[in-house]
């Protein structure tokens, strides 16, 4: 059987266990779960009327008490419009469904937060920043989720601004929580550093603006953008607000002159992004992140041929260095949810960052080695091991207490 059968074959198979194990009941995978007994009549007296008064009087003297007589303090809205809904684009907010329901189980499985998925039918983005608004009261925290760019950034600025309580748009800063982490620990095994580096990021959309800002507040001081039409520079007519401090490159540069003599290349696009060509062109040890799912910008085998001095991440879960951002959100929010912050900001992503690139220099714990089926000893930092696994159980207790620490510091934290 030829490969592109015997991969039709595998993706026919994929979709066949997929829809059986989403329509078995009951349909979905989420449900609500009481938490407190409800057997008696004097029990549901205190659940309900008359005794459900009592709490609404706290609250409505002094509203910082939802989070002690209500869920609101482990509880977040993840919000889709539908119109950026994986790599499928804009397939409205009711097909997104699924994909905001696996974002909630994550939420729970990884870090005991409990999340409602919100599809949104909305007209344009204020009529979805005003939706937003209305419903954040009973929320700790909102996920933003699959909103095309540039509407993304403004919805997120805007609630930013509006709400008491952390909004976070996981494509952008999940994504860049993950990638700056991976790549820090990627510069150790190479041998260089961030200060000093040429990076280059194939993709200007939500992920490759928010990955950009990131390095750049982490010291990297050559960061060149590209999208579809050609490489960012001051010359382009058509960019929106969002991208004019990321304009920097030459002029007459084109893609392949982005790429050269580059450190770093970092591929949030699609496959075939990063052409082949450019491979030889980059510096010394460099660093590949081809981060479309599920066929990344370049083919890490080629990569791997053509460049064995290269580290290379992907978004696959079957190849080494896997950027997953179930590395970052659950714990992101855990930490934020912890000490009721009102917002995340730049110093608890960091934190974050730290906290992951400093876990996966560790030594990988016995429940890691068991939950992949790995031999002792078969796992290291090293070329092939940035990054921690997403089943890491010491991923909860370091990235959330680093983010809480970092809110306190900063002020963000409430408590």
């Amino acid at each position: 059987m030829g490969g592109g059968a015997a991969d039709a074959q595998r993706a026919e198979a994929l979709r066949s266990r997929a829809l059986a194990y989403h329509a078995a009941a009951p349909a979905g995978k989420l449900a609500i779960e009481v938490t407190k007994p409800c057997t008696t009549q004097a029990q549901l007296s205190l659940a309900y009327t008359p005794g459900v008064a009592a709490p609404v009087r706290e609250i409505a003297r002094d509203p910082e008490f939802a989070y002690d007589y209500t869920a609101k303090g482990n509880l977040v809205a993840v919000v889709t419009n539908g119109t950026a809904v994986l790599g499928l684009g804009r397939v409205g907010p009711l097909a997104g469904k699924p994909v905001m329901e696996g974002k909630a189980v994550l939420f729970k499985h990884f870090a005991g937060i409990d999340a409602f998925d919100i599809e949104v039918e909305a007209r344009d983005a204020d009529h979805l920043i005003d939706v937003v608004t209305a419903i954040a009261p009973g929320f700790g925290g909102i996920n933003l989720e699959d909103i095309a760019a540039p509407d993304c950034f403004r919805v997120e600025r805007e609630l930013q601004e509006r709400l008491d309580i952390p909004v976070f748009h996981d494509d952008q800063h999940g994504t860049a929580v993950i990638v700056a982490a991976a790549l820090r620990n990627a510069l150790i095994v190479q041998e260089k550093n961030l200060e000093s580096v040429k990076v280059a990021i194939v993709g200007a959309g939500a992920a490759g603006v928010a990955i950009a800002r990131m390095l750049q507040s982490m010291g990297v001081q050559r960061c060149f953008l590209s999208d579809v039409h050609g490489v960012l520079h001051r010359g382009r007519k058509d960019l929106s607000p969002w991208h004019d401090d990321l304009a920097v490159a030459p002029e007459d540069w084109t893609l392949a002159e982005m790429l050269a003599d580059a450190d770093v290349v970092i591929g949030v696009a699609v496959r075939g992004a990063i052409p082949e060509a450019a491979l030889p062109t980059l510096a010394p040890r460099p660093v590949v992140f081809a981060l479309a799912n599920p066929d990344p910008e370049i083919d890490p085998r080629r990569v791997r041929q053509l460049r064995p001095d290269a580290v290379i991440a992907t978004g696959r879960s079957d190849l080494p260095n896997q950027v997953n951002n179930a590395l970052g959100f659950p714990y992101l929010f855990r930490g934020a949810l912890d000490c009721r912050a009102r917002r995340i900001d730049t110093g608890m992503l960091l934190a974050a960052v730290d906290a992951l690139a400093d876990l996966a220099r560790e030594p990988v714990s016995d429940a890691v080695l068991a939950a992949y089926d790995l031999a002792p000893d078969s796992l290291r930092f090293g070329p092939e091991y940035i990054i921690p696994k997403a089943l890491d159980p010491r991923l909860r207790e370091r990235v959330a207490a680093a983010v809480a620490a970092a809110a306190r510091r900063s002020g963000q934290a409430r408590r």
